[in-house]
């Protein structure tokens, strides 16, 4: 089967975690034997600001780090899409595109309907910014993939698409895996972007003060720090260390005794049952986790076995002493979450679900 994919970019994961998933699925799909290409814009906001930041140094490394995956750039003006779908079996369209591609395709397949077409949403607009996702024509879209349940009724009550199915996020476990370090650098690390005052308060109370209290060497990787969080995180002691390439992620996870999971707001608020790709991708690492509340409305892990939860700050100064002071707790809880991952939540399973979709009898191809 060809495989053809618009995403934001596959080379860069500078504030976009989505390359994660992509990379995975991705690779399962070459394993498996399907053709695979993947075309990102040349001028994707993720990877200019990586280039910006670092050079083109860490897109050599992930060539090197990837040598089975590779990126067509294209321009929009110029884009053919009679040659980058010609003989295309299945097509997925990422919601980090312009209206005017995703629209587009979807002409395309108006009259060309050989390929089964999907759009692949990885995001909280369509509870936090509707109006966005509705200016989307999806109208000649074989069906949608969402993140979540919540999403799933969202696009079906508002009409956007006749076919949703529930896709979650998983690790890529042949590069997600437990790797510990003979020497530990500190008690708990954060991986995780500032974004956009989505978790401000969330984080000062679930990371810095906890931090603070506990007397705990920490460290924080992640980008788009504005300058009052970076002297708060100095305050507590944090060291902050920037942007992380994700595969340097697993290494990282083994030099640290825990990790923490602090949610966006928005899913807490609106998208129960949706956790990130990086609680996924440090279970399957073996990191005891505390996670602050959110409701695993999907029955995705079982909290307590899998991680810990925290309600509040001083929650999760408790758990945090729990995971620190008894070792053979700390082994069970990150054993138990591997193991379910493992089990659950691969990029293997993901890849098993979506062939299975476009298997689907509602999935009609000429």
């Amino acid at each position: 089967m060809r495989v053809v994919m618009f995403y934001h970019s596959l080379v860069s994961d500078w504030n976009h975690g989505n390359a994660h998933f992509l990379r995975g699925v991705a690779t399962e799909l070459l394993d498996r034997g399907h053709d695979v290409e993947v075309f990102e814009p040349a001028d994707a906001w993720s990877r200019s600001n990586l280039v910006k930041d670092h050079g083109e140094k860490p897109i050599a490394e992930f060539h090197a780090r990837y040598p089975n995956l590779n990126s067509t750039t294209y321009a929009a003006a110029t884009l053919d899409l009679d040659d980058a779908l010609a003989d295309a079996d299945l097509v997925l369209v990422h919601e980090w595109n312009d209206h005017s591609l995703v629209n587009r395709i979807g002409r395309h397949h108006a009259e060309h309907d050989s390929y089964c077409l999907l759009f692949h949403d990885t995001h909280h607009r369509a509870v936090s910014r509707p109006e966005e996702m509705a200016a989307y024509d999806l109208s000649e879209y074989d069906g949608v993939l969402v993140f979540g349940e919540t999403i799933r009724q969202r696009y079906l009550a508002n009409g956007w698409s006749h076919q949703v199915w529930v896709w979650h996020e998983a690790a890529d476990v042949a590069h997600f895996y437990p790797r510990p370090s003979e020497e530990l650098r500190g008690d708990l690390v954060w991986i995780g972007n500032w974004g956009d005052n989505e978790r401000a308060a969330e984080l000062d109370e679930y990371l810095i003060r906890p931090v603070a209290e506990l007397g705990l060497t920490a460290t924080v990787f992640g980008v788009r720090y504005p300058h009052d969080a970076l002297e708060r995180l100095a305050a507590a002691g944090i060291k902050y260390r920037g942007w992380l390439p994700n595969w340097e992620v697993p290494r990282i996870f083994g030099e640290y005794r825990l990790t923490i999971h602090v949610p966006r707001r928005p899913y807490v608020e609106q998208l129960p049952g949706i956790p990130t790709i990086r609680m996924f991708e440090a279970l399957a690492c073996g990191m005891p986790l505390v996670s602050a509340y959110w409701n695993d409305a999907e029955r995705l892990f079982t909290p307590g076995k899998d991680y810990l939860v925290a309600h509040s700050g001083s929650e999760m100064c408790d758990q945090i002493q729990r995971l620190l002071s008894d070792k053979e707790l700390a082994s069970e809880i990150a054993e138990h979450g591997r193991q379910t991952i493992l089990a659950r939540h691969t990029c293997g399973h993901r890849v098993e679900q979506l062939l299975e979709i476009v298997r689907s009898p509602t999935i009609v191809l000429n």
